[in-house]
């Protein structure tokens, strides 16, 4: 019997509107070209993604929630940190509408595993559109996926 809810959801949050803000959107969909377990929800959360991602967990059956996007946490632009919801200070999460989202993953950290992959941003233009990540960015995309495939536990004979 097929479950409505995942035991792991990946989501990509972002918008490719904004530059580097496409990281999310980019890894997903590299993910999406995978043959992954059928325990894996992999989606395209977009903007609204930290909003959208708690219609997809249900902690009687979602164990782990990976939430792949850009940060700002001071390091060299395309690097990659794993982040718990308590390394997120809080207020540091927020979506387009200024809300803080660090609170509702606190609520729900005790019941399902959170983990945020986050990318350090080199140039997000908000309120203006550029369409395109940074090369720094870019060059981190193959690495995201490598290290949510060694997270979920799926091996494809990469290092």
């Amino acid at each position: 019997m097929e479950t409505l809810y995942s035991e792991i959801v990946v989501a990509g949050c972002g918008n490719p509107l904004y530059a580097d803000d496409g990281f999310g959107p980019a890894v997903v969909e590299r993910l999406k070209d995978l043959k992954l377990p059928e325990n894996v929800t992999v989606v395209d959360a977009g903007l609204g993604g930290p909003h959208f991602v708690f219609t997809l967990l249900n902690p009687e059956s979602t164990k782990t929630l990976i939430i792949v996007d850009i940060a700002d946490f001071g390091g060299e632009p395309g690097e990659l940190r794993w982040l718990s919801v308590d390394e997120l200070p809080v207020g540091s999460y927020r979506d387009a509408h200024s809300w803080d989202l660090t609170e509702p993953l606190r609520y729900i950290k005790d019941d399902i595993r959170i983990r945020v992959l986050a990318c350090q941003k080199k140039y997000v233009p908000a309120p203006e559109m550029v369409i395109g990540i940074t090369d720094e960015v870019q060059r981190a995309i193959p690495d995201a996926v490598s290290e949510i495939l060694k997270e979920i536990g799926v091996n494809y004979g990469t290092a």
